[in-house]
């Protein structure tokens, strides 16, 4: 099925797509190690090795060589901000002409791959420094405008309700930046090894990857509310909201699990185990990436027709 098909089916459904479309899991193939994932409207855009591709469900769109790919891709106003762990600095991609147009010496502070670049407040994220460092950036001259304190080990970022989210694996808590101020105003606890984030559907939600639990935080207490224990473990996931659910990617068990996020109910657990790779949310459907798979996949509406193996 063809992205045009998709949305007709789904327009025939009142936006409901049928429980066959729901369990059918659409697979690309893709040579080398696609990985993080970012939307940009029917197609996505995937870290490999040495480059970033497009992709839509009838193939590459767009192929785009760097250094060295790494960690979770920004997409905002047509352009695509990616880590480049070989270099130490943040690359920006204009995305209609798939061209590197800039690239910024910021620092990584997971130059193992395993971090977050996010767009907010007008600007972009990247943790920089493992010794507790967030470095801002500003778009329109792509400078470093400021440089936020934060926990060492500090590598995983998400921006919601007006602030900077930021998690350190090695200390175990959450923390809110303040985006007028360029400081962390809450610290929260957490789990065992605390990984990606996401901040959407009402609260900030992070993998606590090593008690294989997800837990919901307040955005305004700071303070956790709630856990659901999803497995043994949750290592090298990932993480988005959307819909009224979060969708976790998984390593074991299945592909992703979908948790409802007003009563914490897991009401899907989609697709077979395929190890580590990425996921992200649209109103049409969910990508996923299954990089050991050398594969991407689309999940049009993949819980209308309840949990799905």
């Amino acid at each position: 099925m063809r992205w045009g098909a998709a949305f007709a089916a789904m327009a025939l459904t009142g936006g409901m797509a049928p429980a066959a479309m729901a369990q059918k899991e659409q697979v690309i193939s893709v040579p080398g190690f696609a990985d993080f994932l970012a939307v940009d409207g029917t197609t996505v855009w995937a870290t490999n090795r040495g480059r970033v591709e497009q992709w839509s469900l009838d193939g590459k769109r767009a192929d785009v060589p760097m250094g060295r790919p790494c960690g979770a891709m920004a997409f905002a106003n047509d352009t695509l901000w990616v880590a480049d762990c070989e270099k130490r600095a943040l690359t920006r991609i204009d995305a209609r002409t798939a061209a590197v147009v800039a690239t910024i010496p910021t620092g990584v502070a997971n130059p193992a791959g395993e971090l977050n670049v996010v767009a907010g407040a007008g600007s972009i994220w990247i943790a920089s420094d493992d010794k507790g460092a967030v470095s801002r950036i500003d778009p329109a001259t792509n400078a470093i405008i400021a440089t936020v304190k934060v926990a060492p080990g500090t590598w995983y970022l998400a921006f919601g309700f007006d602030a900077v989210w930021a998690v350190s694996a090695n200390g175990r808590v959450l923390q809110r930046i303040d985006p007028t101020t360029n400081a962390v105003t809450a610290t929260v606890p957490l789990g065992a090894q605390p990984g990606f984030l996401a901040a959407g559907e009402g609260a900030v939600w992070v993998q606590e990857q090593g008690d294989g639990t997800l837990a919901r935080i307040d955005p305004a207490t700071a303070k956790v509310t709630g856990r659901v224990k999803v497995g043994a473990k949750l290592a090298y996931g990932d993480i988005d909201t959307g819909g009224g659910k979060v969708w976790l990617r998984t390593t074991e068990d299945q592909t992703f699990a979908v948790i409802d996020a007003g009563t914490l109910a897991i009401d899907a657990r989609v697709g077979k185990p395929v190890g580590s790779g990425a996921l992200r949310y649209t109103d049409a459907g969910v990508w996923t990436s299954a990089h050991d798979h050398h594969t991407l996949s689309w999940w049009p509406a993949p819980v209308t027709g309840g949990a799905a193996k």
